[in-house]
């Protein structure tokens, strides 16, 4: 196949194994494309002075997929010159320093794969039916709701 026949790829995956950014990056590196941008959404060790131990995930997943996917069409639109896109999210639990969200998407030039990784990670956070609960040293937890959440009242 001729790489101008080359056919724009998006690949989602939602699962409770570890995140790979080598993995991730490879499923959008295109011979027609200069840029690959990615975001890594790492779990950080502390939240309001609190010390967090790890964080865990739980999604409906079909609802889910079906977000990310009304997401990426939507970037296609945005973005014409956006080639791949992929998007990785874990389950579960995930350690201080390790990955829950992983997104890249390539283009010809760095601007649009920039404007759409950042677009593509905002609007998850805003309408992807994820939700993360913070547990902390002290044995307490709580669940977080994301600020751009569009059901929030």
């Amino acid at each position: 196949m001729d790489e101008k026949d080359e056919e724009p790829q998006d690949t989602i995956k939602i699962c409770k194994t570890k995140l790979s950014v080598e993995e991730v990056s490879q499923l959008v590196v295109s011979p027609s494309c200069g840029a690959v941008s990615i975001f890594v959404g790492t779990t950080r060790n502390s939240f309001e002075e609190k010390k967090v131990i790890h964080l865990e995930y739980e999604a409906y997943v079909p609802m889910a997929e079906m977000e990310i996917k009304k997401i990426l069409m939507d970037i296609r639109q945005k973005w014409p010159s956006v080639k791949n896109m992929a998007v990785y999210h874990r389950l579960g639990s995930v350690p201080i320093t390790e990955a829950s969200i992983i997104i890249a998407i390539s283009s010809p030039h760095r601007e649009d794969s920039l404007d759409a990784v950042k677009y593509c990670i905002n609007t998850i956070k805003a309408t992807v039916p994820i939700w993360k609960k913070e547990v902390y040293e002290d044995e307490d937890s709580a669940w977080k709701e994301n600020k751009e959440c569009f059901w929030r009242s």
